[in-house]
């Protein structure tokens, strides 16, 4: 103990402190970050499934924007303090009553404290003032707790406990929207959201200071799903329209003449949207090629995987990919990925006059090679597993800068990249979003089925890319 009463402790060993041993005004504390593992480990083990605790969509609706631990999490900090360094091993936890001033959140930092307020020489207990705070200083709990202190030294070895992984779907999602937890929002056409989902993703992103949201549509059913849904949409802009079609006409135009900074699909078929925007002199292609990335969250993969193109490029030619590939390099770096590692899929690694994929995939390494794509390191090309298992690609012997580490994934056709998105995602729990980039401006294009956090993370990744472009500006 030090001389101003506070518990210091070796890392290695387990020692308390008796009853005698201790003083009034002795304290001891503790600092821990709540991570998706406290929370669903402290689910598994008290059966307490409230959706605040575990589901993101929900806890989004009641406006807290991320899931929040259980205020007895900190309970068992203030158990850890006493049971570990204050008096420490030995000790008999009697009672606590604690008061839980405000809710901690995913990524919160709390720093508990306990101080010794009192003791009870007839039966050995001791009564301590208890408070926690977060990262800012803020308080989220107070209150006491009352132990029986030991009476018999104690010194033993740490245990050492068993590491726990738990699989978190979305994290890296989650990751993109904290990205831009500082920048300005963007003014993002919605078009046509006269559907729960499509209106609410946007309505989502709003609350969390992604967008500022144009909402494009017939007035009457857009204001007919937000009454249904008791959402106030009064100091949102609405441009009224006739059809799907006309609001689609209407968003790019204003994308075109840069009234709103991005577009994102609504409730119109992806034909209706994209057609608007390829339009010859009233549409917003550029020289390149449009295409689609998903960013493609997998929980054993140690970072975001990017996959393209998936949605847009049925067949593309060898200059569509190479236009395919730069626009994902794009999107690498506005993620901050400075040199992303792009692995040109096919099924095999080598090359074969008899498949048309692997010919296109040198050809695309060779304009590399030429700064013809600049940006990142390209090769191919590469089979799925050596693409992103290191294992895989060392026992097949491919020394390559890419081989077992690629960022993104290039799909020789819209087919095979389909099915590696939707295998990645209904086998291995992944979880997406997706842009499209080679326009003026770029385009979410979400699904029905799109959770409300892949909603909010295709209008980070338009944040970014927004962000990006005008660094990009002299």
């Amino acid at each position: 103990m030090s001389e101003h009463g506070v518990i210091e402790q070796q890392s290695g060993c387990l020692e308390n402190k008796l009853f005698s041993e201790i003083n009034i005004g002795d304290t001891a504390s503790l600092t821990r970050t709540l991570t998706f593992e406290d929370i669903n480990l402290f689910a598994m083990a008290s059966g307490d499934l409230n959706p605040t605790h575990l589901d993101l969509e929900y806890a989004s609706s009641v406006g807290m924007g991320k899931v929040s631990g259980h205020s007895l999490w900190q309970g068992a900090l203030i158990s850890n303090i006493l049971g570990t360094q204050l008096p420490g091993p030995g000790t008999v936890y009697r009672r606590q009553d604690l008061e839980f001033v405000r809710p901690i959140m995913l990524g919160d930092t709390v720093t508990v404290t306990i101080t010794v307020r009192d003791k009870k020489p007839d039966d050995h207990s001791l009564i301590f003032n208890c408070e926690s705070v977060d990262q800012t200083g803020e308080l989220i709990c107070r209150g006491t707790a009352e132990v029986v202190a030991p009476l018999e030294k104690i010194i033993r070895e740490r245990a050492t406990l068993p590491e726990l992984h738990i699989n978190n779907p979305g994290a890296q999602l989650q990751r993109l929207v904290k990205m831009t937890e500082n920048f300005d929002p963007i003014r993002m056409a919605i078009v046509h959201p006269v559907d729960r989902n499509s209106l609410m993703g946007g309505i989502e992103a709003a609350r969390a200071r992604l967008i500022i949201p144009v909402l494009f549509g017939p007035r009457e059913k857009i204001e007919a799903v937000a009454k249904q849904e008791g959402i106030d949409i009064s100091t949102y802009e609405v441009i009224d329209t006739e059809h799907s079609h006309e609001a689609a006409e209407k968003a790019v135009a204003m994308a075109r003449s840069g009234e709103v900074d991005a577009l994102m699909k609504g409730s119109l078929h992806t034909d209706e949207l994209m057609g608007a925007t390829v339009r010859t002199g009233t549409g917003i292609k550029t020289a390149r090629r449009m295409s689609h990335v998903f960013v493609i969250d997998v929980p054993h993969y140690p970072r975001p995987i990017l996959v393209s193109d998936a949605a847009i490029n049925i067949d593309p030619s060898l200059q569509e990919k190479a236009d395919i590939v730069q626009n994902s390099i794009e999107l690498a770096h506005a993620l901050g990925i400075d040199n992303p590692r792009v692995a040109l899929l096919s099924a095999v690694e080598t090359v074969n006059s008899k498949m048309r994929s692997t010919l296109e995939a040198a050809a695309i390494c060779k304009m590399a090679d030429r700064k013809q794509i600049t940006g990142g390191t390209i090769d191919g090309p590469l089979a799925f597993d050596n693409a992103v298992s290191e294992e895989a690609a060392r026992i097949k012997g491919i020394e390559s800068p890419v081989a077992g580490r690629a960022d993104i994934l290039i799909a020789p056709d819209l087919e095979a990249g389909n099915m590696v998105a939707k295998q990645l995602e209904y086998m291995a729990e992944a979880q997406s979003c997706g842009i499209v980039l080679g326009a003026r401006v770029p385009i979410a294009l979400t699904s029905r089925a799109d959770s409300v956090l892949s909603r909010m993370a295709s209008c980070a990744l338009a944040l970014l890319l927004v962000r990006n472009r005008k660094k990009q500006i002299p």
